[in-house]
């Protein structure tokens, strides 16, 4: 029998000579200095860098949150640099998933309207989009807590109400904005394995900002920011 060779993965993120700047007073402050990133399907990558090295930024900008000062960004053959208005706002709702440090939860939903939120702005019918959000909250765990308000939960229910919301379009690009960063290590711990385990029974691609060098070394590959810049390849020990 004749084995055939496992085909080699696509490419899902191409970053060329991302620029971002910010005036401050009569500052001009670049962040990002030319940015280049690729990202295959199927991968997991974290960012690291010091606090204020644009981590933050660059995520925003890689999912359409923002617009670069210059360079070029595609996501799946979509050109989001010449995108803009409702275009964008379609692209970001359908096909990529965000995670927040601080979660982002509407306290006056209950977990399942938090997660259904998507796809309601998506105009799918509210019977499929409870159906598929209870779906996602089974799935982080937290079937029981579907009716529960964002403040009668803890923070690692919170964040993991939110990756079932990032995760409600079934987006390509889910990206992760230090998910851990208000958690103690043993529920971040948690959101990790969480992040791991859906990214392969949901084939997911995934960019994760961290500053925990423990969480990072978990991912396929890491990346360190550095003067507005990004060296490939880094490994750390």
């Amino acid at each position: 029998m004749t084995e055939h060779a496992p085909q080699p993965a696509s490419v899902l993120l191409n970053a060329s000579g991302l620029r971002k700047r910010y005036t401050v007073g009569r500052k001009l402050i670049e962040v990002l200095k030319g940015v280049d990133l690729e990202v295959l399907t199927g991968e997991f990558l974290s960012i690291v860098g010091a606090s204020g090295s644009g981590k933050s930024t660059l995520l925003h900008l890689l999912g359409g949150l923002d617009q670069p000062d210059g360079g070029n960004l595609q996501v799946q053959g979509q050109d989001l640099t010449a995108m803009a208005g409702v275009a964008l706002s379609r692209f970001r709702n359908q096909s990529i998933g965000f995670v927040f440090q601080a979660y982002h939860l509407f306290p006056e939903l209950s977990a399942l309207e938090n997660v259904a939120l998507p796809a309601r702005i998506a105009r799918r019918s509210i019977p499929g989009a409870e159906t598929a959000a209870r779906k996602w909250l089974d799935t982080v765990g937290l079937a029981h807590r579907m009716d529960h308000r964002p403040y009668e939960l803890s923070g690692g229910e919170q964040q993991r109400v939110a990756i079932a919301r990032a995760l409600m379009n079934d987006p390509v690009l889910l990206l992760a904005d230090e998910p851990t960063g208000n958690l103690d290590s043993e529920t971040g711990a948690g959101i990790m394995t969480l992040l791991l385990e859906l990214k392969q029974a949901c084939r997911l691609t995934l960019i994760m900002a961290t500053h925990d060098p423990q969480m990072a070394r978990q991912t396929d590959r890491i990346l360190r920011l550095s003067d507005g810049q990004i060296a490939p390849s880094l490994e750390e020990s």
